[in-house]
């Protein structure tokens, strides 16, 4: 139930306008009216319990039952507890934070205060910031509910004047909320709930100086919830540092339904995987693709050499422009490309119908990757094929991969560049060489040790539930 933008992203850089849902007549409408257009709500679970304006909101988006984080991470959120929530895209993540906030927020309703939000959402990329914030607009149709995005790589005037203009909800990247806060634009000294999505992809993107000093800017008495896909040692550190006397939730990833997804695997050189993949996208079948690439150089050097063959594509990746991200995903939703070439990291948070082809031109290192990949095609029931290229260095990610599935991926040997030495490399061989024997330049050092942490929140009496707000 992941809710992603069903305006134009563009249509979010360009306004870059507050928006207030709802009127007072929609508010006033007996509950039991119901217009065209409109679903009467049946809700079932913590569905039920959401207050009416929320019940039709959701009834409208046509949904009943919630998903299994909703059902777990929601009475937590309504009685202002603290949360730490691993869930990947896709399990309906965003509806299990906006619609407490939002629940919150009409039944506690304050003067707004220019520059003075009341809820932070910190997304990592501007996509993302900008599904969190449609969904926001759907969920609080039937409220008067003050809320907008603001990221880089656009004109931050409109965002300076809806800030001005007041907020409830602010959604936003580090980056230009640092902006905007250095320039005297936005306070966080009023903030009530502070909701960090995905830091694992923030921590990816080296971000983490910035959350810290985000976190700094913050009050001590306030809601935090803390969402990643992973929890590894180093972003169950920086959770610690947010949350206090969390409740955890732990949602495992839906499996993609493999048996309608055709694998198909190639031993490769990899030299040739780019006259190879060539040679596939003759093939008229492959009408909407999706490439994976480990590196953004390579997805950059894959999009060049399917052009050069005629082929529409287009790349998107973290050293590309805002403007160039967001044309190519959108040619590529309306089929005005074929392929569009993605690191893993660019691609999560993305979600696109209809895709016949996943290609896998380099192998992920984290087998999980595979299913995550190829779960993007044979959707709604369809029927879709993934194809991967395995060259000797990445023989044993395959194994790994294998051992996962707990299957073989079937292997096509009747093509002019199957190689023996990738299907049979074992040992050294059959593993990528050590960075210090790597011909490519080495990224430069993180900026993040020049940066002292914020001091983490006391635990002893500096923080009072937020459920004490609550009362009426």
């Amino acid at each position: 139930m992941e809710q992603h933008a069903g305006k134009d992203i563009i249509h979010y850089m360009l306004t870059q306008r507050t928006t207030r849902t709802a009127t007072h007549s929609q508010i006033r409408q007996p509950r039991n009216s119901q217009k065209a257009g409109q679903t009467q709500p049946d809700p079932k679970g913590v569905f039920a319990r959401l207050i009416p304006e929320l019940q039709k909101a959701v009834a409208d988006k046509g949904y009943s039952h919630p998903t299994p984080i909703q059902e777990q991470a929601i009475p937590f959120l309504t009685k202002g507890q603290d949360i730490i929530g691993c869930a990947q895209t896709g399990t309906g993540k965003t509806a299990a934070f906006s619609l407490p906030i939002l629940e919150y927020l009409f039944t506690n309703p304050k003067k707004r205060i220019p520059g003075n939000p009341r809820v932070l959402v910190l997304a990592p990329t501007r996509e993302l910031a900008a599904q969190i914030d449609a969904s926001i607009q759907d969920y609080s149709k039937y409220m008067r509910i003050h809320h907008t995005v603001i990221f880089g790589g656009v004109s931050q005037n409109p965002q300076v004047k809806a800030l001005k203009r007041g907020l409830d909800i602010l959604v936003a990247t580090p980056g230009r909320l640092l902006d905007l806060m250095g320039q005297g634009y936005i306070d966080l000294s009023r903030i009530e709930i502070f909701v960090l999505d995905e830091a694992d992809r923030m921590l990816d993107m080296g971000f983490l100086p910035d959350i810290r000093r985000v976190i700094a800017q913050l009050p001590v008495k306030r809601q935090s919830l803390f969402f990643s896909a992973t929890m590894e040692k180093q972003i169950m550190d920086l959770a610690t540092t947010l949350v206090t006397n969390p409740a955890r939730v732990n949602i495992a990833p839906e499996q993609p339904a493999v048996e309608r997804i055709v694998q198909k695997l190639y031993f490769v050189d990899k030299n040739a995987k780019p006259t190879l993949l060539n040679r596939l996208m003759q093939d008229a079948s492959f009408k909407k693709v999706i490439v994976f690439t480990q590196m953004k150089h390579m997805a950059n050097r894959v999009v060049a050499k399917l052009t050069s063959a005629g082929v529409s594509a287009a790349a998107i990746h973290g050293n590309k422009s805002q403007n160039a991200r967001t044309q190519a995903l959108n040619a590529y939703k309306k089929g005005k490309i074929r392929v569009l070439v993605a690191t893993d990291i660019a691609a999560r948070g993305i979600d696109v119908d209809g895709i016949t082809h996943v290609i896998n031109y380099d192998l992920p290192v984290e087998p999980e990757t595979y299913v995550h990949r190829i779960g993007r095609t044979a959707r709604a029931g369809a029927q879709g094929m993934a194809i991967s290229f395995c060259s000797a260095p990445e023989r044993d990610y395959l194994r790994s991969i294998e051992r996962l599935l707990r299957k073989s991926v079937p292997v096509v040997m009747d093509h002019p560049f199957h190689s023996e030495e990738a299907k049979n490399a074992t040992g050294a061989a059959a593993r990528p060489a050590p960075r210090g024997q790597q011909t490519r330049s080495r990224r430069p050092r993180s900026q993040t040790s020049r940066i002292a942490p914020a001091s983490p929140r006391s635990r002893q009496g500096q923080r009072t539930p937020r459920r004490s707000r609550r009362a009426s």
